[in-house]
């Protein structure tokens, strides 16, 4: 266990006439369908696992702008060269961007004026309340995207054709269902890190409270119950069952 560290956030930049096309065989979401809000999304790898959580917002078709924790940009940047090697695109070298909150809603900007502690501290605040999780390089690899609720923030796509990892998320999406899935918690005691597992609870994402801390989890719903920490309400969007409707 240690003190949660503020995060911090990197944009990459993706522009050529193959952007969209590459993007498309690459990432959870509609490609087509973005606009020019920040949408999360995730890139998985071939088990299906989030390899980066990102936040993607479209300029257009040919110029893309994706916000990663910053401890991954340079997976990210090395992923999307060697991906993208036969594609027509170029990738800007990340740029530091800092988290905010406008409107009650989180969200990202390049103005010096953001670049404070106390954004981020409300970011980071924000953004646990509503389920809105990170990913950062000590949890790459270890959550499904139906695991983190990503299919009910407009993350995910079921009938967009294939992606990496598409197989195995498709699988469990129409035959299965996550046994643990996102909760929203507070607890006690030391704030714990991303990746720590509390027992058989994993956490996401901490931030330190006066009485303790609070946390986005991934945990069966028994587990919770067997547990020290009091469940928090998620928005209501988050709050369904993460199996498929039938």
């Amino acid at each position: 266990m240690s003190h949660a560290v503020l995060p911090q956030f990197a944009q990459v930049t993706i522009e050529g006439e193959d952007a969209e096309k590459f993007l498309q065989g690459q990432l959870t979401v509609d490609v087509t369908k973005l606009g020019l809000s920040y949408q999360a999304t995730a890139l998985s790898n071939l088990k299906g696992r989030i390899e980066f959580g990102l936040w993607i917002k479209k300029q257009d078709e040919n110029h893309f702008e994706v916000v990663i924790s910053a401890d991954c940009a340079d997976s990210l940047h090395a992923h999307l060269k060697k991906f993208g090697a036969f594609s027509k695109f170029e990738t800007s070298a990340p740029i530091p961007i800092y988290p905010c909150v406008i409107g009650d809603e989180p969200t990202f900007s390049h103005k010096d004026e953001h670049n404070t502690a106390e954004d981020t501290q409300a970011w980071t605040q924000r953004s646990i309340a509503i389920g809105n999780y990170w990913i950062v390089a000590d949890t790459q690899g270890q959550f499904q995207p139906q695991e983190l609720r990503l299919h009910q923030r407009g993350g995910m796509d079921y009938d967009k054709g294939c992606y990496l990892g598409q197989e195995v998320i498709a699988r469990i999406y129409f035959k299965a269902a996550p046994k643990a899935f996102l909760h929203y918690v507070k607890g006690t005691g030391e704030v714990p890190a991303a990746g720590d597992k509390l027992d058989k609870i994993q956490v996401v994402n901490a931030i330190e409270t006066d009485e303790g801390f609070e946390a986005l989890v991934v945990a069966r719903p028994a587990h919770l119950d067997d547990s020290d920490l009091t469940l928090l309400e998620l928005p209501e969007a988050l709050q369904a069952d993460v199996a498929r409707p039938q």
